[in-house]
């Protein structure tokens, strides 16, 4: 806590100044908080504070308070949470500031639902979306459901979804409650080889046994997995190789299952398995081509907007995302022809509502073709849309080759003069593709 300045005042020149000086200071505080130094720790500390600057920046404290059952106690613990945490509520609270860190923010946002500082709550939740990646996705999904964050939930299933074998081998993975590894593997779409899920799910039950102290026998793993999550293991999409290299020897399933799996391989099953066939839906991957994002200034004035791609490997191509404005509707014709010939490969023509991107940013929609075309590597394909409706926002910056898993995207200007969109602004943000099979 810093030295109190004579005449500090006088250097404070907004009320938002002032209570930042007296924020964590015993300058006129009335009211002393003693936390714990971290969560399970029996040490404490403590933050001074003042009921005025809480009440008004909280309902919760108001009541605390200032209320019929207000709490005159000078010093007040709360075991619940940490120094560091409460701190960073406070900290928001005096100077509408927070720093937020990976160790920090689930407590935070805690505090914050608590004591009913929305704003607060926002910054935890805009701060978690920044920083989702497969690697702690499985720690955050909880906190979203438990909080109700319908917007960061969703994103989390979407890492989930396209970033499937490097969250489910991920730390966080294996400390998950059941009935989230039951989500996981009851989902259509995940990007992960079946054999690779089941050795998560295999290592989420040993270390569920070990947690629990228990003998680590066939019937302990197979107890904890249970037969819900079992039977959504597509055991038939592994090759023979897999399931008896991994399946077989982590002794989950039963004699008559392993017998009933080798006569399915070596098709002489004559009753049908219990476990579905068929492929999971492989999920859409999008490679973004702008660094900068305008608000609604791009028109269409007749002329179509045109692009031309290729790839070093092959891909299916998908679809096209379009550039829109808040909640309004266009009418798009989109072509797909071989820069070349141009023989016409594919054709879309719809009318769609723009919304609120993946990025939090800026506005479009996704103009998806019925039939995926294949772009082959090394050849040249031009995207091209008349598109009608409002204006609507565009890209600027934009990239001449994109690296994306792998694959390397590369754009150049259409041959057409008519086209308002080029390789540095305009439209088609993103193109989203599939691997081809």
């Amino acid at each position: 806590m810093a030295t109190v300045q004579e005449n500090w005042q006088d250097n404070c020149t907004s009320i938002s100044q002032r209570t930042k000086y007296i924020f964590n200071s015993a300058l006129l505080s009335d009211v002393k908080f003693i936390v714990p130094v971290s969560n399970g720790k029996s040490e404490s500390k403590v933050i001074p504070a003042h009921k005025l600057v809480l009440a008004i920046s909280s309902s919760v404290f108001f009541a605390m308070f200032y209320g019929q059952m207000s709490d005159t106690r000078d010093s007040i613990e709360l075991p619940d949470c940490d120094y560091e945490s409460l701190l960073e509520l406070f900290r928001f609270i005096y100077s509408d500031e927070v720093e937020l860190t990976g160790s920090n923010v689930m407590n935070v946002l805690y505090l914050a639902k608590k004591y009913l500082v929305p704003s607060l709550a926002e910054k935890c939740a805009e701060f978690l979306r920044k920083n989702l990646d497969a690697s702690n996705v499985f720690t955050i999904l909880p906190h979203a459901k438990k909080f109700e964050d319908k917007d960061l939930e969703d994103r989390c299933w979407k890492v989930i979804e396209m970033h499937t074998e490097e969250a489910v081998t991920s730390d966080d993975f294996v400390v998950i409650d059941r009935s989230l590894v039951e989500s996981v593997v009851k989902r259509e779409k995940l990007n992960v080889k079946e054999v690779e899920l089941f050795k998560a799910v295999n290592r989420w039950a040993e270390k569920k046994v070990e947690n629990q102290g228990i003998a680590s026998d066939r019937n302990a793993k197979r107890a904890i997995i249970g037969e819900e999550i079992l039977k959504e293991i597509r055991f038939p999409l592994m090759s023979q190789k897999e399931f008896v290299s991994f399946v077989v020897d982590s002794n989950i399933l039963n004699m008559q299952e392993i017998v009933n799996m080798i006569k399915h391989y070596s098709e002489v099953l004559t009753s049908p398995l219990p476990y579905l066939q068929s492929p999971r839906t492989e999920v859409l991957r999008r490679v973004c081509r702008f660094h900068i994002f305008y608000p609604p200034l791009w028109g269409f004035v007749g002329d179509f907007d045109s692009l031309v791609i290729s790839v070093d490997k092959d891909v299916r191509l998908c679809g096209i995302q379009h550039f829109g404005s808040k909640g309004c509707e266009y009418t798009v014709s989109l072509e797909i022809k071989d820069a070349i010939s141009k023989l016409s490969l594919a054709k879309k023509s719809g009318t769609y509502c723009s919304e609120k991107d993946s990025d939090g940013i800026s506005y479009g929609f996704d103009v998806l073709i019925d039939r995926p075309v294949i772009l082959e590597s090394g050849k040249r394909y031009e995207i091209s849309s008349i598109i009608r409706g409002p204006l609507s926002w565009h890209g600027a910056n934009g990239q001449t080759s994109v690296n994306f898993e792998g694959i390397n995207f590369t754009f150049s200007r259409s041959a057409s003069r008519n086209s308002g969109t080029n390789v540095e602004v305009g439209q088609f943000p993103a193109f989203i593709f599939t691997h081809p099979g």
